[in-house]
């Protein structure tokens, strides 16, 4: 039997994307509510991913997308994370795109453009969608705002890549993100007061933190991020 044949000469804009706080909110409200949560995600994603591909596949709360390249992915994401900021029932999202070249092995994409945009959604905020220079570029030219937060370090990967961040949605303001679920507060509900502390969307999010304050560090403002060590 010849072995099969891998298509290694095509290249693709992946994109990772999940929910930031969804390991807390399964801890804090149970998994019937976390699941609840998960499958409206799951619905806008499919729903936005309408006449593009369907995500690669699902990894627990992360979606591994996928598009022929950055401008289309841009036009995609712009829509779905708008969407997903809208959601009540959804915490922030975190959001991490690089371009290049990938292999296609049984529905699935692998390689190290897969692997740096893994790494790169490892490193954003709730809220942040972070990418690589050719998303950027593409960005930049639709005249979307970008933030060049320059090279950084990822986990396992050989040098430092260029990264950026990319408003596609409404930035976050961290005095206003659950340090818990990290929901966001409908922020003209509250933009005439200073918050007193960290602001919770339900008691239940409070008692969690007051419990146990360092599981739950507040969420870092937009900007230069942490660099990662290999």
């Amino acid at each position: 039997m010849r072995p099969k044949q891998n298509s290694a000469n095509a290249s693709a804009t992946v994109a990772f994307i999940d929910l930031a706080g969804f390991s807390a909110i399964a801890d804090v409200y149970g998994d019937a509510v976390a699941v609840d949560i998960l499958e409206v995600f799951e619905g806008m994603v499919h729903e936005n991913l309408s006449g593009h591909q369907s995500p690669i596949k699902w990894i627990g709360d992360e979606a591994m997308l996928a598009f022929p390249e950055p401008e289309i992915a841009i036009q995609v994401l712009g829509t779905l994370l708008q969407a997903c900021r809208k959601q009540p029932l959804l915490p922030l999202t975190r959001t991490g795109l690089n371009h290049g070249p990938v292999v296609r092995r049984a529905g699935d994409l692998f390689g190290s453009t897969v692997n740096i945009a893994a790494r790169v959604a490892a490193l954003a905020s709730p809220g942040q969608l972070l990418a690589t220079r050719p998303i950027a570029e593409a960005a930049d030219a639709k005249g979307i705002l970008v933030r060049d937060l320059g090279p950084v370090a990822l986990r396992s990967v050989a040098g430092e890549v260029d990264l950026y961040e990319i408003e596609l949605a409404p930035s976050t303001d961290s005095a206003w993100i659950d340090p818990v679920c990290k929901m966001h507060a409908p922020y003209s509900s509250y933009r005439r007061s200073a918050p007193q502390g960290p602001w919770f969307c339900s008691p239940l999010c409070e008692e969690a933190y007051r419990k146990s304050p360092q599981t739950y560090p507040a969420a870092a403002a937009s900007g230069p991020i942490k660099r990662a060590t290999n």
